[in-house]
């Protein structure tokens, strides 16, 4: 009977010890240098770059096409935004400035494709570092270790601002925007793309809906999340804002990104096992939350915001 029961017993053994590790590692936000030390570890560890590539953000989808690579998805959104913002309209040699440029994926688009000079500033020097050991000596790009909440550049500084999900882990929306929009010369365009909660005043969350916010917000060193139209409002009423704010909902081309990012564990193993045991133990872990993250997205409990404006 007891060797019956062994498996059952082992399994279930190895849910409860998972379930342990997953709770009691979680990445709360205490404070920006959580978010460094997350990235750096992230970063030092190589699994994310190795499974998703150069870009560690969701890929877009079109609608006519759902089956393309995640790894070309998420170029393609880099320049469905740049399309979307305006930022093409741009000349060669404007000064960018990329907040939250992760090891420069998106930095080096804008460099190669359309002729930018680029600045990525990230909170993790581990990225900065990976960043410049990943970009070509022939791209105008250029990383520094910097808080977006504090941007050490003088006001009007650049043509262009680039955004990528990072606004999520700001515990302060309007300093955000404070600084990005005072670094933006007039005129200057803003591209900006981000990970929203519904409106949650007009449509409160439910008991469950409130669990998966807090597991989202404590795996990933989220401080908060506001609303799409929230962080609208914020940009619109900012002192160096046109007040002309555009804003959409792009869940329906982003959200196969969430189920892609797990299969691309079972498309690339080796991608995974070249690491080490551990490495398997940590992509095991981050499952739960891009599930629970994937679930949130499709039931509009989280909304994919992209925002455009100019200074």
């Amino acid at each position: 009977m007891f060797e019956f029961l062994l498996p059952f017993f082992l399994i279930s053994l190895f849910f409860l010890a998972f379930s342990f590790i997953w709770r009691t590692t979680a990445r709360k936000y205490i404070s920006s240098g959580t978010v460094a030390s997350a990235y750096d570890a992230w970063t030092q560890d190589k699994l994310l770059e190795r499974l998703w590539g150069e870009h560690i953000h969701l890929g877009f989808y079109p609608s006519e096409n759902k089956n393309i690579d995640f790894r070309q998805a998420k170029v393609k959104f880099v320049h469905e935004l740049v399309k979307w913002s305006g930022l093409d309209k741009l000349p060669k040699g404007s000064r960018i400035l990329d907040v939250g440029c992760g090891i420069g994926g998106s930095s080096r688009i804008l460099s190669k494709y359309y002729g930018f000079n680029v600045t990525g500033i990230t909170i993790s020097p581990a990225q900065v570092k990976r960043a410049r050991e990943l970009t070509p000596s022939g791209l105008n790009c250029n990383f520094q270790v910097m808080d977006a909440l504090d941007l050490k550049f003088e006001d009007g500084s650049f043509d262009g601002v680039w955004s990528v999900e990072a606004g999520a882990h700001m515990n302060d929306k309007t300093k955000f925007a404070d600084e990005m929009m005072r670094t933006l010369r007039p005129g200057g365009y803003l591209a900006l793309a981000d990970w929203n909660s519904r409106d949650l005043r007009e449509c409160p969350p439910s008991f469950l809906e409130n669990l998966v916010l807090k597991q989202l917000l404590e795996q990933w060193v989220h401080p908060n999340f506001i609303s799409i139209k929230d962080f609208g409002n914020i940009l619109r009423t900012n002192k160096n804002s046109s007040g002309r704010v555009f804003s959409e909902n792009w869940n329906t081309y982003t959200n196969p990104s969430w189920y892609d990012s797990i299969i691309e564990g079972i498309r690339r193993p080796f991608a995974i096992l070249s690491l080490g045991p551990l490495a398997l133990v940590k992509s095991i872990r981050e499952i739960p939350t891009i599930l629970l993250m994937n679930w949130a997205f499709r039931k509009g409990l989280m909304e994919f915001g992209v925002y455009k404006c100019r200074g």
